[in-house]
């Protein structure tokens, strides 16, 4: 039922008489009934082809998705079938001092090519893992060892200084850090995800030296032209950041928190071709969906409700990280897993799908 007009009501009241009789001569004017019926049937065949219109374009990206639904099955049931996922070193787990010879050889062969000519004088003496947390720069320097490079023996004793802190080798890789971290990992993947800058910042105030650093220096490296050897990587990724660096990050922070994210993810294609292919279309939606949250925001002049808004993510974020802390101990490893690949590999494919819809019907979506 249409609804009531007043200006009408009011035409109706007035002059009744003369619209009735206006309306009975269109009514009996063949040429105008015509015309009606017309403009009426030209109406109900563009709607028609409207709808049609949308349902092909439903039908196509449904498809789109499917397809893409079907690649991350496959990337994924590949990195299972291959052991990729669990594979990793048994020396991120198993305590240093507890290492035997081999283990401090295979330590040292992950250091890098250039470390591979110094396994020689380890293995003629039969280092284990009590004797190598017992070497110094002086042991290192003179035989049998003599690392006579500075720059080589400054990235061992780095690199041993981690395995002192740590009690057990380094992640090298993602899989590596998922299986020494499982729910850092797990908490950091949803964190990034649905709020950067906070999980940023509390990697900052609470995770500097382990974590925030080597991803500050890994988005944001220093120019160095003097020393690009790969041993340098260990000393740059502990010492402090320049202003330059800083300056650099602290824009990129909060302008594009995700072009953070996606750099770190480009710097390991070599090591995760897939999966940082994943995580860089993930940032770049994520970068547009804020985009259109930023946009409707202003174009609906409601920016003066933008720090009411902030203080509700900032206490959802608590909340959420409050949640996971308590319930983690408690859910089973496999479920944890499949939050983990869900976010890694399927993530992107439904931020497709809010983004055509973002782009498609803007004025649909809500705050």
């Amino acid at each position: 039922m249409s609804e009531a007009n007043p200006e009408l009501d009011a035409i109706d009241k007035l002059f009744g008489k003369e619209v009735q009789r206006r309306k009975a001569e269109i009514q009996a004017d063949p040429k105008v009934s015509r015309s009606l019926l017309g403009f009426q049937s030209y109406g109900d065949n563009l709607g028609r082809s409207r709808t049609s219109q949308h349902k092909g374009a439903g039908f196509f990206f449904s498809g789109v998705l499917t397809a893409l639904t079907f690649v991350a099955v496959m990337v994924l049931v590949y990195h299972w079938s291959s052991g990729v996922v669990d594979q990793h070193d048994p020396l991120i787990s198993k305590p240093v001092s507890h290492w035997t010879p081999e283990e401090v050889v295979t330590w040292l062969d992950h250091l890098g090519p250039w470390a591979q000519h110094y396994r020689e004088p380890f293995q003629q003496e039969n280092v284990n893992g009590r004797l190598l947390l017992m070497l110094g720069d002086e042991e290192l320097l003179k035989p049998p060892y003599s690392i006579e490079n500075q720059a080589h023996r400054r990235a061992v004793l780095a690199e041993l200084d981690r395995v002192k802190a740590l009690g057990v080798k380094p992640p090298h890789n993602l899989w590596e850090y998922k299986a020494a971290n499982a729910g850092k990992s797990l908490f950091l993947l949803y964190a990034l995800k649905d709020s950067p800058r906070l999980t940023l910042f509390y990697l900052y105030l609470f995770d500097y030296s382990e974590t925030f650093l080597p991803f500050l220096h890994t988005c944001c490296p220093a120019i160095s032209p003097i020393d690009h050897s790969v041993e340098s990587s260990f000393l740059n990724t502990q010492s402090e950041p320049s202003w330059r660096q800083w300056a650099e990050f602290l824009v990129k922070y909060l302008l594009l928190p995700y072009q953070l994210i996606a750099e770190f993810a480009w710097d390991w294609l070599a090591v995760h071709y897939w999966t940082s292919r994943f995580i860089i279309v993930n940032t770049m939606l994520l970068s547009v969906l804020e985009g259109c949250a930023l946009w409707r925001l202003w174009t609906r002049a409601r920016i003066r409700s933008l720090p009411h808004k902030m203080w509700s993510h900032l206490w959802k974020m608590l909340s959420q990280g409050f949640a996971f802390a308590l319930l983690w101990p408690f859910v089973p490893q496999f479920v944890c897993n499949c939050f983990f690949y869900w976010a890694l590999y399927f993530s992107p494919i439904i931020n497709i799908d809010l983004v055509v819809q973002q782009l498609m019907h803007p004025e649909t979506q809500a705050l």
